[in-house]
């Protein structure tokens, strides 16, 4: 069989090559396409833990809104990482078909929870973050999910520290005890909601981490911003915040020697491995939405 190295793989395993990949996939391995895909996947769970290597991983499956395929993907994703240790899926719920029929994706997201419950070790689901139409809902089902026995501890939410809502949202989430995952946003949005600069984003983002890593629940940073990892390497030392606390989080293959630099270092680093049929119109619609995300991705493939 010929054999090749996943691009973005860690440490050159090697493992059976693709008959196809997608664009996106050759410039970094940061998506990986249909049935091959699939096969990708699993291999690439391999290349990440093989149950004992130091990089943990989350999947998130790209769907174009076109939710009864994106059921059973959606499951079979959860069943890909069931038995590896700290494997977790994320989802966005238009994915799922919020905007079909809300009460199907609630069922369909508490269906993966209790999977991911019921899988020794167990499995997380981290529900997504959408642009600001979709905050309040995504946000009340989360906590919804998390009141339940099969929820709590198996179910998170993500915060974005552009939008100025986002402090009250963690204080309201962490009464919960909810895990929280902390991005600086993708979506385009208006000042009156969201901070526009790169300093003001900047900013509020610390200022959020801070928050998160005294709160005692465990939290994902997920950044590529080395200003901002620094920041908070030094704030966990001088809190005398334990590193296994929290953990950094980043894209599978944006960065790789960031990553390995975390690890090497003793931090916890968690790979975000997208993958599925739909990445051309989940790019291209990204891109339209902020250009800006087309210079972020070039510039960090570029120095990782």
């Amino acid at each position: 069989m010929k054999r090749a190295t996943i691009p973005g793989g860690f440490g050159g395993r090697l493992l059976p090559a693709a008959p196809k990949r997608n664009a996106f996939a050759r410039a970094g391995g940061c998506a990986v396409e249909s049935l091959e895909g699939r096969t990708l996947l699993a291999a690439t769970t391999e290349t990440f833990t093989g149950g004992k290597g130091p990089f943990t991983s989350t999947f998130e499956y790209f769907n174009n809104a076109l939710y009864p395929r994106g059921i059973s993907d959606g499951f079979e994703t959860i069943q890909l990482t069931t038995g590896l240790p700290f494997q977790a899926v994320s989802l966005k719920l238009t994915h799922m078909g919020l905007d079909v029929d809300p009460l199907l994706a609630y069922e369909l997201v508490h269906g993966l929870v209790v999977q991911a419950a019921s899988a020794r070790p167990k499995n997380f689901v981290r529900v997504d973050m959408e642009g600001s139409p979709y905050t309040q809902r995504t946000l009340d089902l989360v906590r919804e999910l998390h009141r339940k026995p099969e929820g709590c501890g198996c179910v998170g939410a993500v915060i974005q520290s552009y939008m100025r809502r986002s402090e009250a949202d963690i204080a309201d989430l962490l009464s919960d005890g909810i895990r929280i995952r902390l991005c600086k946003g993708a979506y385009k949005e208006p000042p009156a909601i969201a901070y526009q600069g790169k300093r003001e984003v900047d900013a509020s983002y610390i200022r959020l981490m801070k928050t998160l890593l005294k709160s005692g629940v465990y939290h994902g940073l997920a950044t590529h911003d080395e200003s901002i990892i620094r920041e908070a390497q030094g704030f966990v030392i001088r809190e005398k915040i334990p590193r296994e606390a929290f953990e950094f989080q980043m894209l599978y293959g944006i960065r790789r020697d960031l990553q390995k630099a975390l690890v090497r270092d003793g931090w916890r680093m968690r790979v975000y491995v997208p993958f599925g049929t739909e990445w051309y119109p989940y790019l291209m619609r990204r891109l339209a939405e902020r250009p800006a995300n087309l210079g972020f991705v070039v510039r960090n493939m570029l120095r990782g």
